[in-house]
């Protein structure tokens, strides 16, 4: 991204800090909108089932909800730093509270799909900014050996929004309502809110801070078409439909645009000298695919969960935690691990959980244990915590450090479209091989098949009305699971499809002096 809307955190990140005062309140008041924003990524997903049921949506369309805010947000993160030093971080820090609580309102009170998709996009928009300033905050009031404390409670604060999401957003939907997910966001709020007035100082404005707007809106403009045709290509039949050719020509012509402004601007809004770096490119690659596979599996899980297994909303977030839990604990192993082991190796291993988790779940059915699923889960979530400090630091190991804010933006750009697309794809894939399989399987449901002669004593006979109606419910259900398998076998190839490409990342002389955490972004 151009240097104007370099993300705030690693601007200062090799600045020396002065200590201030009431900064154990600052810090507080900083995490508490983290947190809040964390827990928006995730706190919806085991709610989605009750959502559909309220605003009378379809399977695939009901994934708008978690996509419509990945992809706000991914739109919205790379500006934060220009509109921090054009207007007063503390100013924009409190606007995309006030925003983003005003937005959950919105949310918790929409009564149509179209309502809620609107102000979820909202609540991305607003939403964006406040990790990567929230993190420059800390990075300002720490000193330069107090940075690595402060930066591993960051850590830990954005990752409780994996580890309590589902269970918080489980109990409230099971007690009092989903519309509770976005309501519980009003108190943090206020309290961040709050504090941020009273304990934070302004920074000063850079009134001369320039962005590339052309090549921002062609970015924004060829991701949001892009997400509009995977969202609604399933439901219009792909290229049958005059919208879908149209956003597909849109998207198209959006990033064609970008590309040739990028590589003949003198200064764009993507730096392409990025791309230079070999190691910062295949890492771009790899945290698109670990965007797809971890957020498109959570989004599948939820109605797995729900609807195949008949599990309590409760239920389901508590068996789905665990995968946040793994995820932090290997992030602290690994945090002790960098430097002594090849980064290379870590991602292997990462790369290598991940996908045994995944050809686990292409044999479950709804018998499924529930130790099952807490188990693989675990792996899973341990998975992403071996991938994600390692690829941070040799992304950025043969970066150069004016580029690092630039890098930053970029690569939390991709994991965020990764995610969106991921889940988009997988939801899609869902509608579409249910359909296909229920085909292939009721063609062998016949009464010329002498197979049924057994079960239809049971209620089962093709030759009444209500053994044809009970057939087609067995056959739904067995094709809705097999389009599930198919959804995780394609998540573990694609973790698997990856693995080589750590062949040609080059082993980094030394850490590069920045921060880790940025990834989370």
């Amino acid at each position: 991204m151009s240097n104007a809307s370099a993300s705030p955190a690693t601007s200062v990140a090799d600045s020396s800090a002065t200590p201030v005062a009431n900064r154990g309140a600052i810090t507080a008041c900083v995490i508490l909108a983290v947190i809040m924003q964390a827990l928006d990524t995730t706190i919806a997903n085991v709610a989605l089932p009750y959502i559909q049921g309220s605003v009378s949506a379809s399977a695939d369309q009901i994934n708008w909800v978690l996509t419509s805010y990945i992809v706000a947000a991914a739109i919205m993160t790379p500006p934060s730093g220009f509109l921090a030093a054009k207007f007063g971080r503390k100013r924009v820090l409190l606007v995309a509270i006030a925003g983003f609580v005003a937005a959950s309102i919105l949310c918790g009170l929409a009564q149509s799909l179209n309502q809620i998709v609107a102000f979820r996009l909202l609540q991305g928009l607003f939403g964006a900014s406040l990790v990567p300033l929230s993190q420059g905050i800390l990075l300002d009031i720490y000193t330069v050996e107090e940075r690595g404390s402060a930066m591993a409670l960051f850590g830990v604060s954005v990752m409780v929004g994996p580890v309590l999401g589902p269970v918080i957003g489980g109990w409230l939907t099971d007690n009092i309502s989903w519309r509770w997910v976005f309501y519980i966001n009003i108190p943090i709020g206020a309290l961040a809110f709050a504090g941020i007035v009273i304990f934070v100082t302004e920074t000063k404005r850079d009134f001369l801070a320039k962005l590339d707007w052309f090549g921002f809106g062609m970015m924004s403009l060829g991701i949001a078409s892009l997400q509009l045709f995977l969202d609604r290509g399933e439901q219009l039949d792909w290229f049958s439909s005059g919208e879908i050719m149209l956003e597909a020509l849109i998207c198209a012509s959006a990033f064609y645009l970008l590309i040739v402004h990028t590589l003949t601007a003198e200064k764009s809004f993507v730096n392409p000298k990025l791309f230079l770096d070999q190691n910062f490119t295949i890492s771009m690659i790899f945290i698109f695919v670990i965007g797809i596979t971890y957020l498109a599996s959570l989004a599948l899980m939820t109605p797995y969960l729900q609807t195949l297994m008949g599990y309590p909303v409760i239920t389901a977030g508590i068996v789905m935690g665990p995968r946040g839990l793994g995820t932090m604990l290997c992030m602290f192993i690994v945090g002790r691990l960098i430097g002594k082991v090849d980064t290379r190796w870590l991602l292997v291993l990462g790369l290598g959980l991940t996908a045994w988790a995944m050809y686990d779940m292409t044999g479950w059915t709804p018998d499924v244990s529930q130790w099952t699923i807490v188990s693989v889960g675990f792996i899973q979530g341990a998975g992403l915590g071996f991938l994600f400090v390692p690829l941070t630091t040799i992304a950025f190991a043969t970066l150069p450090a004016h580029m690092r804010g630039d890098g930053t933006g970029l690569y939390n750009l991709s994991r965020n479209i990764g995610s969106s697309v991921g889940i988009s794809i997988v939801a899609a894939l869902i509608v579409e091989n249910t359909q296909s399989n229920h085909e292939s399987i009721a063609a062998y449901v016949t009464p010329f098949n002498h197979a049924f002669n057994a079960v239809a004593a049971q209620g089962l006979s093709p030759l009444t009305a209500a053994g044809r109606a009970s057939l087609n419910e067995i056959i739904t259900l067995q094709s809705t699971i097999i389009a599930y398998m198919d959804d995780f076998k394609l998540l573990m190839v694609m973790s698997l499809a990856v693995i080589p490409l750590v062949l040609l990342l080059r082993k980094p002389k030394a850490a590069p002096a920045m921060d880790h955490s940025a990834v989370m972004e």
